[in-house]
């Protein structure tokens, strides 16, 4: 399996290469040459395995033996998930029989966050390539190969890649986060960490001038080979392809369930567009999937082009929600999901190498125009094709308030179960009601069952929840559901670097904190 760029003038990349190097050369984002098959039988005789398991499978498919040993991805993938608190990894819950509702619960990893699935892996397998090279030097005063890691957060990401790669040989890390836009617990879990190689930076502005700084730190050639930069965030690939297994997993547990031929809607809250993305793949792979839905927030510029088929930023810029890990002007991850609009109903080539030549011509002018004139519009055919692809529905920041509360609330019921939601799973779980009739209109039946992906512990956002309980619970206290990790985290010695928004500025601290 190779990989090349959705703006097609980087191609024939290896899975390590695009791995290790996250971001193509030209700017573009690494996609596979092709979509693979599933087993004919994989309904079958996937149906019992475990989470890791269900990796191997799925992750074999697009990693090449001989580039990554059955065995030693297998252990990679084991070690990986060792680390989550929930032996099924992401487990299933249902919180209303009527409706068919279930929380896929994806915050059971070390930073209680979706974002550990993906990025224990990467930093895994980070630490296999460079272990590998660096075996392979012919002599032992040759220079270490390394890798310096420049990413962005909003708030999750930051976290679950510092614990993903704190303490990992020849890596430096590098966090940026906005300034006051993530919350207490978040900022704690990264600043918290004191380990040599990681290194966090609040930067004075929004989490798109932290992405914008990172890609304009890959895009200067000199400093990106000079050291060796790598990529963490969602534009790194094989976080996308570590993702797709949960679905896959939510799939499997509803039979297991007693769901016979599940129809499942997903309702994934989206800000990168990753999650949402990793979903797309799954569906693209094989595995039976009714529909998929992006579930934004205000910062809905993802609702507006499934909407009007123009990718347009909002005048007012980012908008603070209860629900920052969304809160987001640019979703870089839309670049893959273009590519596939573009190569499908753009392209006018007569031969395959023509229309995949074309897509990369027509990402690269939208991607132009959305830097220059903040938005770029598709076809009426492309718009066609992305509305058959995935849905999509956006929730007001009293919506989200009033649905945590809505299900903390519930008592003596039969159907419903008592459930603390934090902002970003209520966003999802809001569309799911509100979308019905809808969605059963569009698929031709009402009886199907709803997937909503929780994306982080609630305790992750005490401010949300309480603002949504108190009023009706003012003796609500967060503390007894407090992971452990989480007892006493701000009494703990934290250290950042603050710095302007100014990629001159965060390129110098960088060469003063790595030797190479």
């Amino acid at each position: 399996m190779l990989y090349r760029s959705t703006r097609g003038k980087a191609s024939g990349f290896t899975f390590e290469e695009a791995v290790m190097t996250g971001l193509a050369s030209d700017g573009g984002l690494f996609i596979p040459n092709e979509i693979p098959k599933l087993p004919a039988d994989f309904l079958t005789t996937w149906k019992d395995y475990t989470f890791s398991e269900l990796s191997l499978q799925v992750l074999s498919l697009f990693i090449s033996e001989s580039e990554i040993p059955r065995s030693d991805l297998k252990r990679i993938i084991d070690a990986s998930y060792s680390t989550f608190t929930n032996k099924d990894i992401t487990p299933l819950v249902q919180i209303d029989k009527e409706k068919d509702l279930w929380i896929l619960e994806l915050f059971h990893g070390p930073t209680f966050a979706f974002k550990d699935v993906a990025l224990q892996f990467l930093g895994n397998l980070f630490e296999f390539f460079l272990k590998r090279k660096n075996s392979s030097r012919k002599s032992p005063t040759d220079p270490l190969h390394r890798l310096t890691i420049v990413g962005a957060t909003s708030g999750d990401t930051g976290g679950a890649a510092i614990y993903g790669l704190k303490g990992k040989e020849n890596v430096s890390v590098f966090i940026m986060h906005p300034n006051n836009r993530v919350s207490p617990i978040q900022k704690a879990q990264m600043t918290t960490v004191l380990d040599a190689n990681i290194h966090n930076i609040a930067i004075e502005g929004t989490f798109d001038d932290c992405q914008d700084i990172v890609k304009a730190l890959f895009g200067r050639e000199d400093f990106r080979v000079k050291h060796s930069l790598g990529a963490i965030n969602s534009i790194n690939w094989a976080r996308i392809l570590a993702q797709t297994v949960y679905y896959f997993q939510a799939y499997f547990t509803l039979v297991r369930a007693g769901h016979v031929d599940p129809k499942i809607v997903f309702f994934t809250p989206t800000g990168n567009f990753g999650d949402i993305l990793a979903g797309y793949y799954a569906a693209k792979l094989g595995l039976p999937v009714s529909r998929l839905v992006v579930s934004t927030n205000s910062n809905d510029i993802i609702y507006r082009f499934f909407k009007t088929g123009f990718y347009q930023k909002g005048a007012a810029g980012v908008l603070a929600t209860p629900s920052p890990a969304m809160d987001i002007l640019v979703s870089s991850n839309f670049e893959r999901f273009c590519w596939y609009l573009a190569y499908q109903c753009e392209a006018t080539g007569k031969t395959e190498q023509e229309r995949i030549d074309q897509a990369g011509h027509i990402i690269t002018k939208w991607m132009d125009d959305l830097k220059t004139t903040g938005k770029f519009q598709v076809s009426p055919a492309s718009l066609e094709m992305a509305r058959k692809e995935l849905d999509s529905g956006t929730t007001s920041d009293e919506d989200t308030y009033q649905t945590i509360n809505e299900y903390y609330s519930v008592s003596d019921s039969s159907t419903k179960v008592k459930y603390l939601l934090d902002p970003h799973t209520a966003v999802g779980v809001h569309l799911s009601d509100i979308m019905r009739s809808e969605l059963a209109s569009d698929l031709g039946y009402s009886n199907y069952t709803s997937v909503c992906l929780s994306t982080a512990h609630p305790s992750k956002f005490v401010e949300a929840v309480e603002h949504s309980l108190k009023p009706d619970f003012p003796e609500f206290d967060i503390n007894p559901l407090l992971p452990e990790q989480f007892v006493g985290i701000f009494n703990k010695t934290q250290r950042c670097e603050y710095l302007p928004n100014d990629i001159d500025a965060v390129a110098k601290f960088i060469e003063s904190k790595v030797d190479y």
